[in-house]
């Protein structure tokens, strides 16, 4: 066996120790003569567990970094929930779930720059215990409280904890997360990427659904995550602004939901009267994309469809109530329907004001919002 043989090239970025890279499996080729031979130098480690639509939007921190570091090799560690979002992702070379294999990889490796942008206690605690030569973002101090890694990290960390500061806050997520990481401005795009054959299984749900895509399609999605109930918008208004797309705007309407959207997708469809398409409420997270990528625009609230929607390019008419508005970054291809009552951006999980702030957005505040989007 010549030295070119025996060469393993542990330093490529496809290299996975434990079975062969895809280009071994694909052409055989073995590292001394590999044409796909790719070397890194330096390891970057980013921690962001919570939630997905959270970790989705995150991932625009993505091109600046590898911008900056051209030659480095980039982990992910996230909850198990989360991994199909870096399915296609070409940013990231390795996605550890949270649990219990990515807490041993990460603290058994050293890495040059470890991030992290969660000023949770979980996050912050597999930040401190990371080896790496530069943290940014947030770890436990010696006493176990969450503190800042780097000047640039302290705004994120004021308005985690004190409400006035948040509510004042005008810039949008991406753009604090991006000066936390040092990347230069204005920050990336959301990344999400779908397959062809994703993009066929979208098209082959449209088909069989009798989806007229000559029309206007507008998305609805209904859900609001479990965290902050009162994100969702009403049904009836839900049913009162899709009526006016129908008839108004001859546009074909989709709706969008998971499993906890179920009962209230129903009951549209029910009193629809035939004017939704119903995308069906138990779909993966990647077959959510796929039909998603079915809408020319998407009204929703601040959840992760949201997100995926601004991923994927599309119009967005975004409603917020009990969360911050100026944090959502929609890219200059949405519009944003805020409550307008004073307590909006309240971020508390329950409420006892009549009517409450999603209450208070009306379908006409919407319409118009849609509007003025499509002629974007």
């Amino acid at each position: 066996m010549s030295i070119r043989e025996k060469t393993i090239n542990q330093d490529c970025r496809y290299y996975l120790g434990d079975r062969p890279c895809r280009f071994h499996k694909r052409e055989g080729v073995k590292c001394g003569d590999c044409p796909h031979y790719s070397p890194f130098s330096f390891e970057i480690l980013i921690i962001k567990l919570d939630a997905a639509g959270d970790v989705l939007r995150t991932t625009s921190i993505l091109p600046g970094l590898k911008e900056r570091y051209p030659d480095s090799y980039l982990t992910w560690i996230t909850r198990e929930v989360s991994l199909p979002l870096f399915i296609n992702n070409p940013y990231v070379d390795r996605v550890l779930p949270l649990e219990p294999d990515g807490l041993l990889c990460c603290q058994a490796e050293t890495f040059d720059l470890s991030i992290n942008l969660d000023t949770s206690q979980l996050s912050s605690t597999i930040q401190y215990l990371v080896k790496a030569g530069e943290k940014r973002g947030f770890a436990l101090n010696d006493r176990g409280m969450v503190s800042t890694c780097n000047p640039e990290a302290e705004r994120w960390l004021r308005m985690s904890i004190f409400d006035d500061e948040k509510k004042a806050n005008q810039e949008s997520c991406q753009v604090i997360m991006a000066e936390i990481v040092g990347n230069p401005l204005p920050p990336g795009e959301i990344v999400l990427n779908l397959s062809s054959a994703e993009v066929a299984q979208g098209d082959s749900f449209a088909k069989a659904a009798g989806l007229d895509r000559a029309k206007p399609v507008i998305g609805f999605n209904t859900g609001g995550g479990r965290r902050w109930k009162h994100k969702k918008w009403t049904r009836e208004n839900t049913l009162a602004l899709a009526r006016r797309c129908a008839e108004e705007l001859d546009a074909q309407l989709l709706l969008y939901g998971g499993p906890e959207e179920e009962e209230r997708n129903a009951w549209l469809m029910e009193r629809g009267e035939g004017i939704f398409i119903d995308t069906g409420c138990d779909n993966d997270l990647r077959a959510f994309f796929a039909r998603l990528n079915l809408c020319d625009l998407l009204i929703t609230s601040d959840t992760l469809a949201l997100h995926a929607a601004v991923g994927l390019k599309k119009k967005v008419v975004a409603l917020f109530g009990p969360t911050s508005a100026s944090e959502i970054e929609l890219y200059g291809r949405g519009e944003k329907v805020v409550s307008p009552l004073p307590c909006q951006c309240c971020y508390r999980p329950d409420c006892e004001v009549k009517p409450d702030c999603m209450e208070s957005i009306t379908p006409d505040m919407v319409f118009k919002a849609l509007i003025f989007s499509s002629k974007k």
